[in-house]
């Protein structure tokens, strides 16, 4: 059986997936009977992140090709890019959320540090008017 799935390229902690058709007794990475399109979920700037030959895998479903899940979530994207513009807003909400929480605990550390600062000058104060002058 044919199946449209993912394979596995790029670098480590840096992935590029092809979209490929395959035989789905071959193992991920292993030879494919044809490339249909690319996936660079690590995409910045102006890199293309998602392409799809489109007649290629009508052709393939029409033949009786499987598409794994994923594939099909990523040829939904490609139709409606709205998708992956509603995920990354998600996503950079998320961020702001973060960061908002980091500049918080770093401003609550400051507090701490001036409060423990101003303790140690008060003692250095009383340490001071506390020792006879000779």
């Amino acid at each position: 059986m044919v199946k449209i799935r993912l394979a596995r390229g790029g670098a480590k902690k840096k992935p590029f997936y092809s979209i490929v058709a395959t035989d789905s007794r071959k193992r991920r990475d292993s030879g494919y009977i044809e490339r249909l399109g690319y996936f660079n979920p690590v995409a910045r700037g102006q890199e293309v992140r998602l392409s799809v030959e489109e007649d290629r895998l009508e052709y393939w479903k029409s033949k009786g090709a499987q598409i794994s899940d994923r594939v099909k979530q990523l040829i939904k994207e490609f139709k409606d890019p709205s998708i992956h513009e509603k995920r990354v807003a998600g996503q950079k909400t998320r961020a702001a959320a973060v960061a908002a929480s980091i500049v918080a605990k770093a401003k609550a550390e400051a507090v701490k540090i001036e409060v423990e600062e101003e303790a140690t000058e008060k003692k250095e104060v009383q340490i001071k008017e506390e020792k006879p002058t000779e």
